[in-house]
């Protein structure tokens, strides 16, 4: 690395370096990680933008969605210019731009059974801004085979959820164990509930948040609890859960 490279490299991290819990050497676990979102939406958005600023090393980046108007209103990252446009296209684009250093891969597809483990594989942490259960299923399935840290979130109108499993703890729950039964597709729907705009950006960011503390090994995790948030009335709970004996788990 050359001194200006260097340089450069101090300049843009240093109000992450200076926090105690980070420093040099936690920005180079930020450097050296691989994080997969799958659905690059209104959770998807906020959280690729903010771990591409972070200096995460690899993001993978999976839809196979194009940009509709309907989505400007709460999907950050996409501008009307952008409406027609598969969605994994466009954030590749704009996420050189915010940080070239990022090395950026774009899946576009709907993932299945056969697809999925060898792209899970690829990564540390799978975060989930998917806008249905099938998906957030085949996810934590995935997940706890190849014992990856996964982080699910939720929303429809004013309303958030967020899950972190980390599947190397023999011990932890999974989605499944909290749910139990695979809940019908217009349970937390946007699409069809509705949402506020901004209620996407903050369930989005703290995924991205959870992330970076695993990477960095600071602070609470949520492990085996799910935060649940309304935005609305601006409350905010933990509900703590095991796992159940006849899980997948």
């Amino acid at each position: 690395m050359s001194k200006q490279t260097k340089k450069n490299y101090l300049e843009r991290y240093s109000k992450q370096i200076i926090l105690k819990d980070i420093g040099i050497l936690g920005q180079k676990k930020i450097s050296l990680s691989k994080i997969l979102i799958v659905g690059i939406g209104g959770l998807g958005c906020p959280v690729a933008d903010f771990l591409s600023r972070a200096g995460v090393g690899t993001i993978g980046l999976v839809d196979f969605d194009k940009v509709s108007l309907s989505n400007i209103h709460r999907q950050v990252m996409y501008d009307t210019k952008d409406i027609g446009k598969f969605k994994v296209d466009v954030l590749f684009s704009k996420l050189k731009k915010i940080n070239p250093n990022v090395k950026t891969i774009k899946y576009r597809l709907k993932l299945t059974k056969k697809n999925l483990g060898k792209i899970v594989n690829k990564y540390d942490v799978i975060i989930d801004g998917s806008d249905n259960f099938k998906t957030k299923f085949l996810l934590n399935k995935a997940c706890l085979k190849s014992k990856k840290y996964f982080i699910s979130g939720s929303i429809s109108k004013y309303d958030g959820h967020v899950f972190t499993f980390n599947f190397r703890n023999k011990k932890e729950p999974c989605l499944k164990c909290f749910y139990q039964v695979m809940p019908p597709d217009n349970i937390l729907n946007c699409e069809e509930d509705g949402i506020l705009g901004p209620v996407a950006g903050m369930v989005g960011n703290l995924q991205a948040n959870e992330a970076l503390k695993k990477i960095l090994n600071i602070g609470k995790s949520l492990s085996s609890n799910i935060l649940i948030l309304n935005f609305k009335n601006l409350s905010f709970r933990k509900v703590k859960f095991t796992k159940k004996n006849n899980c997948i788990c």
